[in-house]
C-alpha cells in the first residue's frame, strides 16, 4: 500500500482518481481548496489549502506525509478565466506543489498535463507532422491553458535536473475525461452528453475526438507510480482510449474539421484515435479497459446487474 497525496482531489478527475486509487488498496490524501463529499464518504483523508500560496502548499504537502504525489489542481478548462489568470494560476500551482513535493522528500511525483500542449485548434491553422499524435509530436500551445500545461511538464524536467534520480517524476496527458456517471447521461466537461458528442461530430471535433474513461486514468496512475523507479525520469505519456469518440472513421471526419489534414488523417483507419497510447503500453504495460461502445451499451441495458457506475 502506498500513501498518495492528490492535489485537486475534489475536482472532476480528482474524485474518480482518488476513488480508483483507494479501491486499489492505497491510502489517499486529497488536498484541495474545499473538502469533497465524495472523498468523505469514501473515508479518504482531506487537507484544505490554497495551493496558489507557496507557503500553504509547502505546509499541506509536508503534512500529507506521502510516499507519492499526484498534482491535478488547476483551472481545468481553456478560456474559462482570463488568459493571464489561467497562466499565472496553473503555472504557479505547478511550481508550488511540485517544489513542495521535492522539499518534503516525496520520492515519486506525477503531474497532470494535457493534450492541448500539441496546439490543435490554433486560429491561424494547425497541422501535425503525422497522425496518430504521440509524445514525439512537437508541442505548439496557442493559448494560456495549453502553455500552462507545457510549463508543468517543463517544471518536472527542471526539478529532475536539480534532484537527479533521488526524486522520480512523470507527466501524463489525459485525453477528454469522461467520468463514470457521464455514460449514463450526466453532462461532460463541455456541457454536452456523450451521446450528443457522438451524434454531432462538431461537438467532439475541437478535441480531435479524443477521450478516456476516468477509471482508466486511475489504473494508469497506479501502474505509473509503481513503474517510476525503473523508467527514465520525467517521462511524458498520453493517456487515451483505444478508439476515437466518433461513429465514423477519423480518416473521414478530420478533413471536415481540420483543413488540409486529409492526407495525414488517412493513416487513421477504422476506429483508430488521433492520439496514440502506444508509449504507455510499451513502457508501462498499461492499456485502457473502457470504450464508449461498451459503456454506452451498458448504460442503456435494462439489466439492473449491469451498472455502468460500478
Amino acid at each position: 500500500m502506498t500513501r498518495i497525496a492528490v492535489t485537486g482531489g475534489a475536482g472532476r478527475l480528482g474524485r474518480s482518481l482518488v476513488a480508483g486509487l483507494a479501491a486499489r488498496g492505497h491510502e489517499l490524501i486529497s488536498i484541495d481548496r474545499a473538502a469533497s463529499d465524495a472523498a468523505e464518504l469514501a473515508g479518504v483523508a482531506q487537507i484544505t489549502a490554497d495551493l496558489t500560496d507557496a507557503d500553504a502548499a509547502a505546509r499541506a504537502i509536508a503534512d500529507a506525509r506521502a510516499d507519492a504525489l499526484v498534482h491535478l489542481a488547476a483551472i481545468a478548462v481553456p478560456f474559462s478565466a482570463p488568459e493571464d489568470v489561467i497562466l499565472r494560476t496553473n503555472a504557479g500551482l505547478a511550481l508550488n506543489v511540485l517544489s513542495a513535493g521535492v522539499a518534503a522528500g516525496i520520492p515519486k511525483i506525477v503531474t497532470a498535463s494535457s493534450p492541448t500542449v500539441i496546439g490543435y485548434g490554433a486560429p491561424a491553422g494547425w497541422l501535425p507532422d503525422r497522425f496518430p499524435l504521440d509524445e514525439e509530436t512537437a508541442p505548439r500551445p496557442w493559448n494560456a491553458y495549453g502553455l500552462s500545461k507545457h510549463l508543468a511538464e517543463q517544471t518536472i524536467a527542471m526539478l529532475a535536473r536539480q534532484t537527479g534520480d533521488s526524486t522520480r517524476f512523470a507527466a501524463f496527458r489525459p485525453c477528454f475525461v469522461i467520468a463514470p456517471e457521464e455514460w449514463a447521461g450526466a453532462p461532460t466537461q463541455q456541457g454536452h452528453t456523450v451521446r450528443e458528442r457522438l451524434d454531432d461530430p462538431a461537438l467532439a471535433a475541437p478535441s480531435l475526438f479524443n477521450y478516456v474513461d476516468a477509471r482508466d486514468v486511475a489504473t494508469f496512475v497506479d501502474v505509473l507510480l509503481d513503474a517510476l523507479p525503473a523508467i527514465p525520469n520525467a517521462e511524458v505519456f498520453f493517456v487515451g482510449a483505444d478508439d476515437a469518440l466518433a461513429r465514423e472513421p477519423l480518416a473521414e471526419l478530420l478533413p471536415r474539421f481540420v483543413p488540409g489534414s486529409g492526407e495525414l488523417a488517412a493513416a487513421l483507419t477504422g476506429t483508430a484515435p488521433a492520439f496514440s497510447n502506444a508509449k504507455a503500453r510499451r513502457v508501462l504495460g498499461w492499456r485502457p479497459d473502457h470504450s464508449w461502445r461498451e459503456d454506452l451499451a451498458a448504460a442503456d441495458s435494462p439489466d439492473p446487474r449491469k451498472d455502468v457506475l460500478a
